[in-house]
């Protein structure tokens, strides 16, 4: 108690200065609307402020629920979409879809080898199976290779075995999609012929002429392109809109009538032997 009124003694002035700086503030804001207003207006963002921060720290702890949802709702839209594109007059019926749709996270990738894989944590209990289509809200990333119980392996389209089928978009001239395993940014298109009109920053898309996936999906865009005299094809070299060193989320699309379309092709290969 005495140390207590010991500083009271020693700080009086200090303390009584502020004492009737607060009684002066008081009669100021009492007597002046225009004081009032101000006093207010402060109040408010001081309250706004501090709501502001409190509503993004619940924000950011409640990301990852937010980021679910949205992926399952990707998923859905583009499973529609994916299924539109092959019906005539966009005529969807939801009981007979021919592409189904499934979400994984990505647990393991690599970009800078010639035979690149990505991991996923979804398997043969999830429904997955050798030669799926993987891709990502903006573009291809591989075909599903090899598969575990709750893992799949995904050879890259970074892959020097990859070949997929591409063509440029809104025309009908296809190639074949590989990697010179060079630039992770970059893949190539080749066996597109010398009369077809290349333009730099044309959209490169899935040509549909596989059973993996379906048309029309995102790969990458024209950088350059070069003609190989001796055979009068070009090889485009096309960036792609994926950043294969930063990959999270993937949707692995299947085909359902795939195996059937697998059979008959054999049948015909085989009859004609």
């Amino acid at each position: 108690m005495q140390r207590i009124l010991n500083y009271i003694l020693g700080n009086r002035n200090t303390i009584l200065y502020l004492f009737l700086l607060l009684i002066s503030l008081a009669l100021t804001f009492n007597a002046r609307s225009y004081h009032q207003s101000k006093a207010f207006n402060s109040s408010k963002w001081v309250t706004g402020t501090t709501y502001e921060v409190s509503n993004s720290i619940s924000s950011y702890f409640n990301l990852g629920e937010v980021n679910k949802n949205l992926v399952e709702e990707n998923k859905r839209l583009r499973k529609q979409l994916f299924n539109i594109q092959q019906l005539p007059e966009n005529k969807l019926d939801t009981n007979n879809l021919s592409f189904e749709l499934k979400t994984a996270k990505v647990v393991k990738n690599s970009f800078s080898s010639p035979r690149n894989y990505i991991t996923i944590n979804k398997g043969k209990k999830q429904g997955l199976a050798q030669d799926m289509g993987v891709i990502t809200h903006i573009g291809i990333l591989g075909i599903v290779e090899n598969v575990s119980t709750n893992f799949a392996t995904v050879q890259s389209v970074l892959n020097t075995n990859s070949r997929i089928n591409a063509k440029i978009k809104n025309t009908n001239y296809f190639g074949s999609l590989e990697w010179d395993g060079r630039n992770y940014k970059e893949v190539q298109l080749i066996d597109i012929p010398r009369s077809v009109p290349l333009v730099v920053g044309d959209t490169i898309v899935t040509g549909g002429m596989s059973s993996i996936f379906p048309e029309n999906i995102p790969i990458g865009v024209i950088k350059k392109y070069s003609l190989n005299q001796s055979q009068s094809l070009f090889t485009i070299t096309v960036g792609l809109f994926n950043d294969m060193a930063n990959l999270n989320t993937a949707y692995i699309i299947s085909k359902k009538d795939r195996q059937e379309q697998l059979d008959l092709e054999n049948q015909t290969i085989n009859a004609n032997q």
